[in-house]
């Protein structure tokens, strides 16, 4: 996958004001440089951070947003108001600026020189004094931000930035993402419709779709030199089973496999496509349901939805985008059957084919079994058990006037004995709070079945994309009752039906 944060950018923005004079305000632009350079060049912050000139009036502040608005490079601004910035200076611009704005409260020294101070540093130094100024306006005009409080030089401060600049990276991504629906979606299933001109609307992203013959002319034209290199390959990443080595009874599946995947990646790549769908009601000449394929795809950095579940593709394609660089993955998943011992419950989750080897750091069997759904030829695919630890299982739901995003702060575990019959890659998770209070909320929400289950982002992250994009998010965690997050859906929709205007 190509690192999404090369090229992006994100403003430093300062603010400040004319009456404080010349020496004053090179000392604030000076001292904001110091800021940047704590910033720009941090670990946990993955986007370039570039200082601007400070803003003085009002003027400047709106041409300057309006060139962030029109910067493909600038994911988002950072503010802060070095000395008192009158907030009404900023009426304009703030309702101007259409990208993610996080308001930094911080001052230039960490430490106060009491032996020192004198009226001159109290004058220069007044970002409380400022940034309360400031973030009133912001209220007052309900600018949605990330507020981040700290000493720029700290780590604690970097690491929340850094969260945010994923989220806004995320954001950025989904207004260029195109997502190419192989077919239409799977028949008489709910969760996979949704309005895909609200979704582009809303989101940025374009959903449309292609027959899948096209599909299949470009598997065709793959020439079998490329496919001889990719089969190859696979032996030396996977386990591959005997019969499909080369040599192998049914290598011939191994090699139809890697033609697929080869005619995906090129078809995907020719459209600048980020995500995709299949739908195994609808295959056309494809001689297997696309798994491996998928797999690895997704292993690459594609959003995927099976069934033509284009909502998963783009959270896939999203989490893989603020998760880049960190340990662990993301993948579509589906929550399959429970173990419902008492006090033993957890949730195996899994798919036909499709889950993404992002999610282990074993090394993964690829063997080939029957697939008893869709009339096609057994299907090659990858076998293995995501990795113990944290992750989140997020679903996508039209709701009609809104999308929302239901998470589910999860734990993987162990399965409780080896599954030696499930020849599919799957995922055990002890759900927070509870397995019933997290089934019962789940439901409530009328969340989906398709989710992405992701070990890299975090919730803050999903938050703050949440708060970008206007999103109702609706949490499980630790803390949630059954009985207050049907209050809070309720809250929600009151709110969000009233927020949407006539």
């Amino acid at each position: 996958m190509k690192n999404p944060f090369d090229g992006k950018e994100i403003w430093f923005l300062t603010g400040s004001q004319d009456l404080y004079g010349p020496e004053t305000l090179e000392q604030v632009a000076e001292q904001a440089k110091e800021v940047v350079s704590h910033l720009d060049g941090a670990e946990a912050i993955p986007v370039k951070i570039s200082w601007r000139p400070t803003l003085k009036d009002r003027d400047a502040i709106r041409d300057e947003m309006l060139a962030a608005n029109a910067d493909p490079n600038c994911i988002g601004v950072i503010t802060w108001m070095h000395t008192f910035s009158p907030a009404k200076m900023w009426i304009l611009g703030l309702a101007a600026l259409d990208k993610p704005m996080l308001h930094l409260h911080t001052q230039a020294s960490m430490e106060l020189p009491w032996a020192t101070i004198d009226m001159d540093y109290m004058n220069l130094n007044q970002s409380a004094h400022g940034d309360r100024e400031f973030a009133y306006i912001a209220s007052r005009l309900g600018k949605a931000r990330r507020t981040v409080v700290g000493h720029a030089s700290t780590p604690q401060v970097h690491e929340k930035i850094g969260t945010w600049a994923r989220a806004a990276a995320g954001w950025d991504a989904l207004h260029h993402l195109t997502l190419a629906r192989f077919g239409d979606n799977m028949r008489y299933v709910a969760v996979t419709e949704g309005d895909k001109t609200e979704a582009e609307l809303k989101l940025g992203v374009a959903v449309n779709t292609w027959g899948v013959n096209e599909l299949v002319e470009a598997v065709e034209a793959v020439e079998e030199s490329a496919i001889d290199q990719l089969a190859a390959e696979y032996e030396e990443l996977y386990d591959v089973a005997a019969e499909l080595r080369k040599g192998g009874e049914r290598h011939e599946s191994l090699r139809y496999g890697a033609r697929q995947e080869l005619g995906l990646r090129s078809f995907l790549e020719s459209g600048d496509f980020g995500a995709f769908t299949t739908n195994f009601q609808d295959l056309g000449a494809l001689k297997q349901l696309p798994g491996l394929a998928v797999q690895r795809l997704m292993a690459d950095g594609y959003g995927f939805g099976a069934e033509g579940d284009w909502k998963t593709a783009i959270l896939v394609r999203v989490a893989k985008i603020m998760g880049y660089g960190l340990p662990g993955g993301a993948s579509l998943m589906e929550d399959y059957v429970y173990e419902m011992t008492p006090g033993n419950e957890k949730i195996l989750g899994a798919h036909m084919l499709e889950v993404c080897p992002s999610l282990t750091t074993a090394k993964p069997k690829l063997e080939i079994h029957p697939l008893g759904i869709g009339g096609k030829e057994d299907p090659v695919r990858l076998v293995f058990t995501a990795d113990s630890g944290p992750a989140l299982v997020i679903a996508m739901s039209d709701m009609r006037e809104r999308f929302r995003l239901i998470m589910n702060i999860v734990e993987n575990v162990e399965p409780d004995a080896p599954l030696p019959k499930l020849p599919v890659a799957r995922a055990v998770w002890v759900p927070e709070p509870d397995f019933a209070t997290s089934a019962e909320c789940w439901l409530t929400a009328g969340a989906a079945h398709h989710t992405v289950m992701t070990t890299a982002t975090t919730r803050e992250m999903w938050e703050d994309l949440a708060e970008m994009a206007a999103m109702e998010l609706a949490v499980i965690d630790a803390d949630t009752t059954a009985r207050g997050f049907a209050r809070n859906l309720r809250l929600e929709h009151v709110w969000h039906r009233a927020t949407q205007g006539i």
